[in-house]
């Protein structure tokens, strides 16, 4: 019996595809519209009632109230350095 051949397939498993390319996770962060905080939340205080609640934002920080919140979007590196900057630990 002679020298075995490695199969075609485990040598081409080996070769990286070339079209991939990478594709980068954004985040959201949503803003104040008067204040710039990021200190917002949804209000729930009208949930039981029939239109429900959740579409009213509020800033915890100068207590503005309303539907038209500001988005921004982040790459990763963007958001780790956001993340930094406002001290919360990153684990």
């Amino acid at each position: 019996m002679g020298k075995l051949k490695t199969p075609d397939w485990i040598l081409k498993g080996k070769e990286k595809p070339k079209t991939k390319s990478k594709v980068e996770k954004t985040f959201k962060i949503r803003i104040c519209p008067e204040c710039e905080s990021n200190d917002v939340g949804v209000v729930l205080s009208e949930s039981d009632s029939e239109d429900g609640g959740g579409k009213e934002w509020e800033c915890r920080k100068c207590k503005w109230k309303g539907r038209d919140i500001k988005e921004k979007e982040l790459t990763e590196d963007e958001f780790m350095k956001y993340l930094d900057d406002k001290g919360e630990e990153v684990v």
